[in-house]
């Protein structure tokens, strides 16, 4: 604060491997960016090849029935992304996003070496046996050889997901937030994160899929090791320059504080000047700044009221920190509260994601895979369909589509986070419309013409959910990590991935759940037995397709509701220097007051 009370800035916290504050023209940037992204790409090769191929081996090599395998998978990517919330603590609270990747990235190149080995020696599998065999009687993995199979799967999954939002949050530490053209940058780099995805999981889905069908499941698992380390040399080798944000400790305990300290206080009244609050900077109506160590300044904002509690000074009393907090402190958590929502939109998202890795692989496999005369397309690398189109339509969408939307709307990213969250979430609703209505036509061809359909009629389905996801899944890292706040970027980022392994687990649900409602004396459920033919998979691909566009009209109200605070939007300087051009006065006139329209990041 100088002496007329205006909030002066944060000075930079970055520092350079060795703890030393960093230099502008030697750390950060797109340049050191680029090393992460190699990471990006190489880790998600290596992790996509295992998981989007993983139902064949689990269900071929270790004989789980068809149902407990795609639970099995789903379970597994359900825990990468869940895992994703240590990763972002660890990284925030005590590590820093470098070594919690340089720790993180070892441990899930291990647990890929020992699932190689597993598919390696015979011993520690079950004996061969065809489980698509009527009659047969497969061995199922059991004692150390399941406990060996879950201990590699679950290192790659600790590895993975504690990987995932530092990847994400530490690429865009590089960029500077107080420089506009590296803040106009990051929206960039968003685009190229996502583009680095597409080119590994494309990699993954055509080359290493290929090996694993060809070569076997043990070389495959060894190909995911080596682009793995491949991705660790990535990281390890931009050290020098990366620009790191330091660890702040417990990121936990402040959150906590605000909810003891406004229950403590819940009987009280809230004071209708909230300049009256504490840690308030100015005795401002409606809006006050505030400063909180090792963050931005904050607007107070009026939603969620109940947490201002947290802020009433008992008069000539000494309040711990656990009863009386700051209003930068409330205003994270309001942050964090009113996020929710709109991560809460997103689960059933990828649910649908969860088909297109499991049962329409198995979907796959009950077609025609034939292109020539010698080659077969491997089920799994359908999945590669929508990855072609999208690093032609990624760099389209960057180059053309950003700045022409810029022109109309003003925001450096063309339209705001929020609008391309909701345009995947309608856009992904005719993937499982498409599932429906080409599962219809397999099965009849199947069961009454005696027919094989082409493995192709499945492609739509891959191709309009790739289109929705690059709408989804970045839109959402962006809102994530623009809104998260000085100490906090990988936490939130996390809650991005989290999103997916709800999304999984819900996927595991809704087969259990629907399985048990459909089955009867007489007859198994939907999705009860080993053979699609005499299941009803494309009801629940209605089902899901029901889901997601109730889900989508839920966005639109989420959305709508959801109110961004004025202090993390590039128009926080406008607002700055109103306050500088009137000293004397820091109320706000309502006819110069900031829309929430004119603010979305």
């Amino acid at each position: 604060m100088n002496s007329k009370g205006d909030a002066m800035p944060l000075e930079e916290t970055s520092v350079d491997w060795r703890g030393r504050p960093c230099k502008l023209n030697k750390h950060g940037g797109m340049t050191s960016a680029v090393f992460v992204l190699g990471l990006q790409a190489f880790e998600m090769m290596a992790i996509a090849a295992v998981g989007n191929n993983l139902i064949t081996y689990v269900f071929n090599d270790m004989h789980f029935p068809l149902s407990k395998s795609a639970n099995i998978v789903t379970n597994f990517i359900g825990t990468v992304f869940l895992l994703s919330l240590l990763g972002g603590f660890l990284s925030d609270s005590y590590l820093g996003s470098f070594w919690t990747m340089f720790i993180f990235g070892f441990v899930e190149l291990s647990g890929f070496i020992l699932l190689a080995a597993q598919a390696h020696v015979p011993q520690l599998r079950p004996p061969k046996c065809n489980m698509m065999l009527k009659g047969s009687q497969c061995e199922e993995a059991k004692g150390y050889k399941s406990l060996i199979f879950f201990v590699a799967l679950y290192l790659v999954a600790l590895g993975s997901g504690s990987l995932k939002p530092n990847i994400i949050s530490h690429g865009a530490d590089q960029f500077r937030k107080n420089d506009s053209k590296q803040s106009k940058t990051l929206s960039t780099y968003f685009n190229a994160a996502y583009f680095a995805f597409c080119m590994g999981e494309l990699i993954a889905l055509t080359v290493l899929v290929w090996v694993q069908t060809h070569s076997g499941m043990d070389v495959g698992f060894g190909v995911s090791a080596a682009a793995m380390a491949v991705g660790m040399i990535s990281l390890i080798s931009g050290t020098i320059v990366y620009r790191n944000t330091p660890p702040r400790g417990s990121i936990f305990t402040p959150v906590a504080q605000v909810f003891v300290a406004a229950f403590t206080k819940r009987k009280q009244i809230c004071p209708s000047n909230t300049g009256m609050l504490h840690g308030s900077q100015n005795n401002v109506p409606n809006h006050v700044f505030a400063k909180s160590p090792n963050t931005i300044n904050l607007l107070h904002t009026e939603k969620i009221r109940f947490l201002d509690k947290a802020c009433i000074k008992i008069q000539d009393a000494r309040e711990s920190p656990w009863r009386l907090c700051t209003v930068a402190q409330v205003e994270q958590v309001k942050i964090i509260i009113s996020v929710i929502p709109i991560f809460a939109c997103t689960i059933i998202f990828n649910t649908i994601l969860a088909q297109l890795q499991t049962f329409s692989v198995q979907q796959g496999s009950a077609m025609n895979t034939r292109i020539t005369r010698s080659f077969h397309i491997p089920p799994a690398s359908l999945q590669s369909i929508p990855y072609i189109l999208l690093i032609f339509v990624v760099p389209l969408y960057e180059t053309v589509f950003v700045p022409i939307a810029r022109k109309f709307t003003g925001r450096d990213s063309g339209i705001s986070p929020l609008q391309r969250v909701g345009i995947g979430l309608f856009i992904a609703t005719f993937s499982m419309v498409s599932a429906a209505m080409v599962e219809k036509r397999r099965r009849h061809a199947a069961l009454h013409l005696n027919e094989t359909l082409s493995i192709f009629w499945i492609a739509p389905q891959f191709l309009i959910f790739g289109l929705s996801e690059m709408f989804t899944a970045v839109g959402l890292i962006e809102f994530f990590y623009k809104q998260s706040l000085e100490g906090m970027q990988s936490f939130l980022t996390a809650m991005t991935y989290c999103s997916y392994s709800f999304g999984f687990y819900l996927s595991s649900l809704l087969v259990s759940l629907v399985n048990k409602i459909t089955s009867s004396s007489s007859n198994g459920g939907w999705l009860s037995d080993n053979d699609l033919n005499k299941d009803k998979l494309d009801l629940f691909y209605w089902l899901l397709a029901a889901l997601s566009l109730i889900n989508f009209f839920n966005y639109l109200f989420c959305s709508k509701w959801y109110s961004y605070n004025p202090s993390l939007s590039p128009t926080q300087p406008q607002v700055q220097s109103y306050r500088q051009e009137n000293p004397e006065n820091h109320s706000f006139d309502p006819s110069k007051q900031i829309e929430v329209d004119n603010i979305v990041p």
